[in-house]
């Protein structure tokens, strides 16, 4: 059923409810203007005979002759005009005028001292009684006066009638004006109703356009479909990222786990071979296969890492201070290689809204790089793509020397934060400071898995910073600095992530 027809059977209902709550409303107003009208008029009339009922009293009470009481009487009923009269004493009862019949009892004179109304032969009055008393000789009685009702109620029940006609008469006038308008004031919710029909997301790229109509209801309901068609958007888009991660994570493993495994299948045809390897040879290949194991592991670990970073949700970031995320990043470092040395300048407070798992891996990834190229001597450093995988080795050099500072910073975008990550390695060639954020990008002796700056580069375009390298101050030596914005409010994240499937800058987005 369409909602013009409820609304219309609806007011259909409740117009005519309306109208007999109003009528009887208006019927009682009508019967106490009427009951008052009359009741004015026996009061008037009471005033006036009064005297004169008294006198009545007292001849009765005196015991005059006929003539005197028969007097009293025309006098008292001449003054009394309209009204019924009837006067009761001990004596007896004097009656005249329109008035109920004796047989019926009257009210107590005590409840009848302001006007009643008093039913009686099928008619109704309304009765009045006052008090009266004599002195000389003492007597008391009762003055009653009648008044018919029969045109008070009669001029009730005609407006019970009107008010009854003129529900049956509206209902179905309001019902048709009811449909009539809200079919009009509901062209503007149909005009939505068939845009917002038209519109498939799955083949069609137009979306919802709306012009204000000015009714509210219309309006806000355009705004809703509006936002859950752009979450539709974006879940869609956000399903084809990972989609497209997936096929990267696929393509990227596949491609690179195929020389290690590779290399490990002719070790192992080599261990099984005939004649068997003497025990110096026999040990190389073992060293082989470990390191063949320990790089591949790295491998997956880091792929596993990109890929969770081109699939995290906004729900994910927290606020988080650098200063506690590099604690625990430095104490790791120091317990997995003693032969480092980590000095670190933190300023503790500086919070950033992000993803705490994501800032952890990238300070270690930008830590381990740093200990295991910062220490090298032989002229290449860290070469295009020097990072490393969690759990690489530790290089060709030892005793590296990482010198990491935090610190606010003064970037023009707005208030930032500063990390630095210093080695005393060779450093990294100018011609190669972009390309080593980039996949699997390393020198040719890297223990690494050539993802690990790839990570580090993803995570600070993430989190709405950026990364550059340049030479340490003061010495040889490559440094890493990273500004992130400060703060503890949301911000949308980076779309189009695909540092999994393409290439990453560390560039703010």
């Amino acid at each position: 059923m369409r909602l013009s027809t409820r609304i219309a059977l609806a007011i259909t209902v409740l117009v005519p409810l309306l109208v007999l709550a109003s009528g009887w409303i208006m019927v009682r107003l009508v019967g106490h203007d009427v009951h008052a009208q009359a009741d004015a008029h026996l009061r008037d009339r009471a005033a006036a005979v009064r005297a004169d009922a008294r006198n009545l009293l007292r001849a009765m009470a005196n015991d005059r002759s006929a003539e005197v009481e028969q007097a009293r009487q025309r006098k008292l009923f001449a003054a009394a005009l309209d009204v019924g009269i009837r006067v009761t004493g001990t004596e007896g009862t004097v009656t005249e005028g329109p008035q109920p019949t004796d047989g019926r009892p009257l009210p107590a004179a005590a409840d009848a001292v302001r006007p009643v109304t008093f039913r009686a032969d099928g008619s109704s009055w309304r009765v009045l009684a006052v008090p009266l008393s004599v002195v000389r000789p003492a007597a008391t009685g009762t003055l009653w006066l009648f008044s018919p009702d029969t045109a008070g109620q009669e001029q009730i029940s005609r407006v019970r009638r009107r008010i009854v006609t003129v529900a049956l008469l509206t209902a179905p006038v309001a019902g048709a004006a009811a449909w009539l308008a809200v079919t009009r004031a509901a062209l503007p919710l149909r005009r939505l109703q068939r845009r917002a029909g038209g519109i498939d997301p799955r083949t069609s790229a137009a979306r919802l356009d709306h012009t204000p109509t000015r009714v509210t209801e219309v309006d806000e309901l355009a705004r809703t479909l509006q936002t859950v068609l752009a979450r539709y958007d974006e879940q869609a888009a956000r399903t084809a990222e990972a989609l497209a991660t997936a096929r990267s994570f696929s393509a990227a493993a596949s491609h690179e786990l195929r020389n290690p495994l590779m290399s490990m299948r002719i070790n192992l045809d080599v261990l099984d071979g005939r004649p068997e390897p003497d025990p110096a040879e026999r040990a190389e290949i073992i060293a082989d296969l470990r390191g063949e194991h320990t790089r591949l592991l790295g491998l997956l670990v880091m792929l596993r890492a990109l890929a969770q970073g081109d699939l995290v949700e906004a729900d994910a970031f927290v606020p988080v201070d650098l200063a506690d995320v590099l604690d625990a990043a430095v104490a790791d470092l120091r317990r997995e290689r003693p032969d480092v040395r980590v000095e670190l300048t933190a300023r503790p407070g500086l919070r950033v809204y992000g993803w705490p798992q994501g800032l952890r891996s990238a300070v270690d990834n930008l830590l381990v790089n740093a200990a295991v190229h910062g220490a090298s001597r032989d002229g290449d450093g860290h070469g295009p793509g020097g990072g490393t995988g969690s759990g690489g080795g530790t290089g060709s050099g030892g005793g590296a020397l990482i010198e990491v500072t935090l610190a606010p910073g003064a970037d023009p975008a707005g208030p930032s934060v500063v990390l630095t990550v210093d080695d005393h390695g060779p450093g990294v060639p100018p011609a190669a400071r972009r390309e080593i954020f980039q996949r699997f990008r390393r020198r040719p002796d890297s223990p690494g898995s050539g993802l690990g700056l790839a990570l580090v580069g993803q995570q600070i375009a993430l989190h709405g910073g950026r990364i550059t390298v340049g030479d340490r101050p003061g010495g040889p030596g490559a440094r890493f600095t990273v500004v992130l914005p400060l703060g503890t409010s949301e911000r949308p994240l980076p779309g189009g992530r695909d540092w999994l499937a393409g290439a990453s800058t560390g560039e703010r987005p």
